[in-house]
């Protein structure tokens, strides 16, 4: 059954100019885009997104780190979504991701780790919603 998750291209993504690398590597893992929209996040949109860690030492870091320059937010379809995702991105250090990840290729470190993704179909559909209205989000096509 098709699944849908949320990935987000980080700052360091659009900085380097690695969000159409990292599209292709999506679309050759067989993920269909649904949404996608660049961006600039408020610290304040920043930390209520992450607000799951905000008692984590790495908060700040983080909320600092997401609103230095442009994200890209985008819908990601495809069977096992959320699963297949995490594994086509990699660990969250680089330095232990497998070879050919997303991370591996482009991440910098553990803190600029290039992209985000969705860590369960739950917490999918809230980052979905979270960035994109209904509307926004292609139906079947």
């Amino acid at each position: 059954m098709s699944e849908r998750t949320l990935a987000i291209l980080k700052p360091d993504c659009v900085q380097n100019n690695h969000i159409g690398n990292v599209l292709d590597l999506l679309l050759k893992a067989g993920f269909k885009i649904v949404a996608m929209k660049m961006t600039k996040l408020t610290r304040e949109v920043a930390g209520a997104f992450y607000e799951v860690h905000k008692e984590r030492p790495f908060y700040g870091e983080l909320v600092d780190f997401m609103t230095e320059s442009r994200v890209v937010p985008l819908v990601l379809e495809r069977e096992n979504a959320v699963a297949e995702l995490r594994k086509v991105i990699g660990a969250t250090d680089p330095a232990e991701a497998e070879e050919g990840t997303v991370r591996k290729l482009y991440a910098e470190s553990k803190g600029r780790n290039t992209i985000h993704a969705s860590d369960s179909a739950e917490n999918a559909r809230r980052e979905i919603g979270f960035f994109f209205a209904e509307s926004e989000v292609i139906a079947n096509g």
